[in-house]
């Protein structure tokens, strides 16, 4: 019979573990420092004495970046800085086949408007907006918090030292002006306790973001004919769109609605989202109506001046008539006093 081999005697040739380690804290043990980068040698001494544990591409921010919320936060400010036209809307509970057919109607809308202004020639050649328009839902907190850094907080002047404090801070010498940095925070949080951005009511709830990266009524106008019909903006009818008219799409229509939008940094209602929407023409239009605007004020203006002098030209006129007609008739009893003086002096 083979003799038996002991177990135990195996498990003292392999190194045992007192405690259990998890992958993600291994991983995290063995992780490694970024070197600190070739510009931060070129600093005055001051700056070098703080050493960059980031990388370049990912300076530091007031919270991690790795959390999801900051990631968020990033895009939102991407967003709003890059959308010159955001509408937004209140959604209560869509399911996903209602959200999928909403954004079907709107995209063949859009690229419906596309394709007639390509045709027509008033768009720009190669250049179509329906593409770029995006549908999305937002968390309304960290929304409210990216909107407050955009409108409160300049990149430009991040970072700046006084005239006094000349040396730069940790976050100067590594460059951080981004919309996690400390100063925006700072900034966003000072100027919100005494200045408004106007979407303050609005931005409570559930909320879904329209953005377009243009400022276009026709597209404007086709949006609101499929997300918010009303008599302005009719809906689409059945023989012509039979697809609008199916019951996950209107189910979800139902649970939409248009709170106001934000054209250009300036904050509009409803009404003023449907005034946008419906310049006629587009921009085109509204150019032209501005020029003939203008050109009738000009004209306006030009008479208004031209008037005075015009007045004075008839008056001058006027009188010297009146001056030549009171002459010849001065000059007509002349000749007829003469005319009788002179029968008189013949007969004596």
């Amino acid at each position: 019979m083979p003799p038996r081999l002991r177990l135990n005697a195996l498990r003292t040739t392999q190194p045992r573990t007192t405690h259990y380690v998890c992958n993600q804290c291994r991983h995290a043990s063995l992780a490694t420092t970024p070197s600190a980068p070739i510009e931060q040698h070129s600093l005055p001494a001051a700056a070098t004495a703080v050493i960059a544990r980031h990388p370049p591409t990912q300076p530091p921010s007031y919270k991690p970046p790795e959390f999801r919320k900051s990631q968020l936060h990033r895009q939102y400010q991407s967003t709003l800085r890059s959308s010159p036209l955001i509408l937004l809307f209140q959604h209560n509970n869509l399911k996903a086949t209602e959200w999928s057919g909403i954004r079907r109607e709107l995209t063949t809308a859009l690229h419906k408007v596309d394709d007639d202004l390509a045709k027509s020639g008033a768009g720009d050649a190669g250049v179509k907006v329906g593409n770029g328009v995006k549908l999305q839902i937002v968390q309304t907190g960290i929304f409210a918090s990216a909107l407050k850094v955009v409108e409160f907080w300049d990149p430009s002047f991040a970072g700046t030292t006084s005239a006094q404090d000349t040396t730069p801070t940790p976050a100067q010498a590594l460059g951080a002006k981004h919309g996690l940095s400390n100063d925006a925070y700072l900034a966003a949080k000072k100027h919100a306790k005494t200045q408004k951005h106007g979407l303050e009511p609005l931005l409570s709830g559930p909320l879904a973001l329209l953005t377009f990266p243009d400022v276009s009524p026709q597209h404007l106008k086709a949006a609101l004919s499929i997300l918010s019909p009303g008599l302005d903006f009719p809906a689409p009818k059945r023989r012509v769109n039979p697809g609008y008219h199916a019951k996950p799409v209107q189910d979800g229509l139902q649970k939409l609605m248009l709170l106001g939008a934000r054209v250009d940094g300036k904050v509009f209602d409803t009404q003023g989202a449907r005034w946008v929407g419906s310049i006629d023409g587009g921009l085109g239009g509204l150019r032209a109506q501005l020029v003939a605007m203008l050109s009738g004020i000009g004209a306006g203006v030009t008479s208004t001046l031209e008037a005075a002098g015009r007045s004075l030209y008839f008056a001058v006129e006027g009188r010297r008539g009146m001056l030549e007609e009171e002459e010849k008739a001065a000059s007509g009893l002349k000749e007829g006093e003469q005319k009788e003086e002179s029968p008189s002096a013949s007969s004596n």
